[in-house]
């Protein structure tokens, strides 16, 4: 069987072809431009290749309530070009075959829970710490909706008590996002988080937002594996970090052996690497052609 994944990234599209196994057999990436030119991107890509369906994992917000009149629309993103626009519809006019939907987190997390650090499990967080912040939530085993779907990067936080920074997030300012995102490290720091070194007094500050979150989401949700992705996660010294602080914040209360002694297996990164999000649709696009959607 073959299927196409979409990872619609606010600043990267990557599409690939995979199988069942979860296998990726050919992948191609391209810049988000404006919406047209890069759907047409993507159309071009598929347009030979004989996919059986396709899942689409995309930056959102977006709607995934299949009774509303935008269902498959991207919403209230700040990207200039993109609210409102129907990309879903876009990509079913192009092609006649099933077609999975769902945030780029949540498809990130089917995608760990069907083949990577959370495999075998029926509930797992996966958060993408990168341009923006935000959590994909699988529980009981399946993808969590509700209202719109989890928007887990902009719960508020409270401040580090040596940081002064505004925040970046445009619509809450000083949000999980606002505070820990990829733009917030290079406007506190004045430099691309990158190029920070591992001592810097930023990992510290950053591992007590991103710990802070996780200690809120471990009491509300109780999920069974945490899996942090995205580029400022590539600073593997934030684990460490990380760890001590959820240990820190739950001081004992969650008594599970996978927090008080385990906490190095229990908050991890992606077992898929950067491919999380692209096999994630790929697991969409598979389950939606079993159920012929």
């Amino acid at each position: 069987m073959r299927i196409g994944a979409i990872e619609a990234g606010g600043t990267k599209f990557v599409c690939g072809i995979g199988n069942e196994e979860g296998i990726i057999e050919d992948r191609v990436s391209f810049p988000t431009e404006m919406p047209e030119q890069t759907t047409n991107n993507v159309i071009a890509y598929f347009r030979d290749k004989g996919v059986e369906a396709i899942g689409v994992g995309s930056f959102g917000p977006i709607d995934i309530d299949p009774s509303s009149p935008a269902y498959g629309h991207v919403t209230t993103t700040p990207k200039p070009g993109w609210s409102n626009y129907p990309l879903l519809g876009k990509l079913k006019e192009a092609f006649d075959v099933p077609f999975g939907w769902d945030t780029d987190v949540n498809a990130a997390a089917y995608g760990e829970a069907t083949w990577g650090a959370a495999q075998g499990l029926d509930s797992c967080l996966y958060y993408t710490i990168g341009t923006g912040v935000g959590v994909g939530v699988y529980a009981e085993g399946k993808m969590v909706h509700g209202l719109v779907h989890p928007e887990g990067g902009h719960v508020l936080t409270k401040r580090h008590p040596e940081d002064h920074f505004a925040g970046v997030c445009p619509y809450h300012g000083d949000c999980l996002e606002g505070m820990a995102a990829g733009p917030s490290l290079e406007k506190r720091w004045n430099v691309k988080g990158s190029e920070l070194g591992v001592d810097h007094p930023a990992w510290p500050i950053e591992a007590f937002y991103i710990g802070q979150a996780l200690s809120n989401a471990i009491l509300m949700l109780s999920p069974k594996k945490i899996i942090l992705g995205g580029g400022v996660m590539h600073q593997m010294q934030l684990f460490p970090m990380i760890h001590a602080e959820v240990k820190k914040n739950l001081n004992g209360y969650v008594s599970a052996k996978a927090v008080l002694e385990e906490i190095d297996t229990y908050i991890v990164p992606p077992g898929l690497g950067d491919n999380a999000g692209l096999c994630g649709a790929l697991a969409l696009g598979l389950a939606a052609a079993r159920q012929g959607q």
